[in-house]
């Protein structure tokens, strides 16, 4: 499904520090969302194969806007601001969290939001908002743990594999899958994009997350390898 999404063409279209200077509603978006380190900016730019559509920086946190980027004309990325760890004020992060909280609730375009955590610390407080959010609205999440690279198969594998059981210990597998990602390596790209593709197409009704689905076999998991996460 993916084949009919022309990721390559997305161009930005604009920036909005609030809902009420986002674009006119319209067709399907998907939102990335994740920490100022988590990598997202380069998610997007892998994604579209195009270096430098989502700006990266040395700085995080520098992205502070609602950022859109078309596909189609009824096809839509958006990159939200990244959170937690600028070295802005604390009633500057307040807003972005308010921001960020009314796009998911009010966005009738929105029909996915991929949520990105670095695999080496998943889970951390803003992932759980984030998430927790998610689920209230009954939003379908697809989770990258990025910078895969940064580890070695089996711990990676194992990171992957205990965090698909936390989320179906917690009964949200149903509305919420997981996978590796790597923009220096491209790992798990045809994943994402299959995915993407799946949400980009469908109406927004029918929209359902199966969570066995595009989801790959893992190497069994070494618990003194796996990370603990937090609870959801």
């Amino acid at each position: 499904m993916s084949d009919y999404i022309k990721f390559n063409e997305a161009v930005y279209t604009q920036s909005a520090p609030s809902i009420r200077e986002c674009p006119p509603e319209g067709g399907l978006e998907v939102a990335f969302a994740g920490r100022s380190n988590a990598g997202k900016s380069s998610a997007i730019n892998t994604l579209t194969g195009i270096t430098g559509l989502a700006r990266t920086s040395k700085t995080p946190g520098r992205t502070q806007l609602i950022n859109f980027f078309s596909i189609s004309e009824k096809q839509h990325l958006v990159d939200l601001p990244g959170y937690g760890y600028a070295k802005v004020p604390k009633s500057m992060k307040e807003a972005w969290q308010r921001n960020l909280t009314e796009y998911l609730q009010k966005r009738e375009s929105l029909v996915g939001l991929v949520l990105m955590m670095d695999i080496r610390r998943p889970m951390q407080d803003f992932d759980t908002m984030m998430l927790n959010s998610a689920i209230d609205l009954e939003m379908p999440v697809h989770i990258l743990l990025t910078k895969a690279d940064k580890l070695k198969k089996g711990p990676a594998n194992s990171t992957l594999i205990k965090l698909k059981q936390h989320l179906e210990e917690s009964q949200v597998d149903d509305l919420v899958t997981v996978q590796l990602f790597s923009s220096l390596k491209k790992t798990g790209l045809g994943e994402l994009k299959t995915r993407l593709g799946r949400w980009l197409t469908l109406p927004k009704e029918e929209i359902e997350t199966d969570a066995d689905e595009m989801q790959p076999n893992e190497i069994e998991p070494n618990e003194s390898d796996t990370p603990k996460t937090d609870e959801i």
